[in-house]
């Protein structure tokens, strides 16, 4: 990406250090003929408290007067675009005073807006700026800035990265839609990664992008990945169940986790083994209704608790209700078959737990 190269750390220090002198040398100047510091509100011939209250009693003692006046030629039946000196004086004299409200109050607003949403902000100027790029908290968010063009040491982005990491930036393409765009889910995960580092004006550096298979996670378990967390992984066994040895992989960052798994698995061991026994294998879904009256309410707990109304149950559950798996290369469909219905009556809200079998 063509631009400017950054000056080298000692030429920045000695421009830095040229400035520094110069406005020292300015506030030395502007302190010795001015003794105390310059204000805007100086340029008023009045305090600045005062021509405040000047302005806000003439506005609402004007718009009274306006008000008064509009009130009074309505039940006269008097045309309102007939006014009188004194009413042209107390138009004129609204329209001051909103002015100079406005002036007051509303400019900082509005050009906090304005600067806000400009698309069009400068590029930062780092012959202007002393900015160590080691050091990430000197680092300015890049939300104060659209013109984020500054990239972080971590990625190497291509002018075609560049280009969409600014219009994520921007807003012009959602960052959910990158692997669907990209085709690629690891390219996907650096320019995401690059355009949040940018937004926020901190690094990413020391979470891991490299050695992950991003497409492997895609539509499972993660969404809009920009890297991934290293977890220890520790070993507790053997663990003898059903006359089996098992070693039990645990990732955990809680410390004595793994050893107290490992002595108890020790204890297993030493006792004789354990013994495992299935007594149902069942998923559970649990929906809320809520009725606006308590008996309502009552009426569906003893629908649903009824053994007579169980088939018809079924039928609309397992009509309506499947499990889909997708894995790589594979999608699996369950059928689902309602096995139990529990339900929990709170006042006019009822908690249904309804467990279901699934088989191919």
């Amino acid at each position: 990406m063509a631009g400017r190269r950054p000056m080298t750390k000692p030429l920045r220090l000695e421009k830095h250090a040229a400035r520094e002198t110069i406005k020292a040398n300015q506030q030395e100047q502007q302190q010795q003929q001015h003794p105390w510091p310059l204000n805007a509100s100086d340029a008023l011939p009045l305090p600045l408290y005062l021509t405040n209250g000047v302005f806000f009693t003439l506005f609402f003692s004007v718009a009274y007067f306006l008000l008064h006046r509009w009130r009074e030629k309505i039940r006269t039946s008097t045309p309102l675009h007939m006014v009188t000196l004194s009413e042209i004086a107390a138009i004129i004299s609204l329209i001051a005073s909103v002015i100079y409200l406005l002036g007051f109050f509303g400019i900082g607003f509005v050009q906090s807006c304005v600067t806000r949403a400009s698309p069009h902000d400068d590029a930062w100027d780092f012959e202007d700026r002393v900015v160590d790029v080691e050091e990430d908290s000197l680092r300015v968010p890049c939300a104060a800035s659209n013109d984020c063009s500054v990239p972080f040491k971590d990625v190497v982005m291509t002018e075609d990265d560049e280009e969409i990491v600014k219009s994520v930036v921007a807003g012009a393409i959602p960052s959910y839609s990158l692997e669907s765009k990209l085709g690629d889910c690891k390219r996907a995960a650096a320019i995401r990664r690059e355009a949040v580092q940018r937004m926020t004006g901190r690094s990413l550096e020391g979470l891991p992008l490299e050695g992950l298979d991003y497409s492997s996670i895609l539509g499972q378990c993660c969404e809009m990945p920009v890297g991934y967390v290293q977890i220890p992984v520790g070993i507790a066994g053997p663990l003898l169940l059903d006359g089996r040895e098992y070693m039990v992989p645990m990732a955990t960052t809680e410390g004595c986790l793994v050893a107290s798994t490992n002595r108890g698995c020790k204890a297993i061991y030493a006792s004789g083994g354990a013994t495992s026994v299935l007594l149902r294998d069942a998923m559970t879904r649990a929906p809320v209704v809520r009725f606006p009256t308590a008996k309502r309410t009552a009426d569906l707990k003893f629908f649903l608790e009824d053994p007579l109304n169980f088939d018809t149950l079924s039928i609309v559950f397992n009509r309506y209700t499947s499990l889909v798996v997708t894995i790589p290369h594979f999608l699996i469909r369950y059928s689902v078959s309602l096995c139990n219905v529990i339900c929990l009556f709170i006042y006019v809200t009822i908690l249904l737990s309804l467990s279901c079998s699934a088989t191919f």
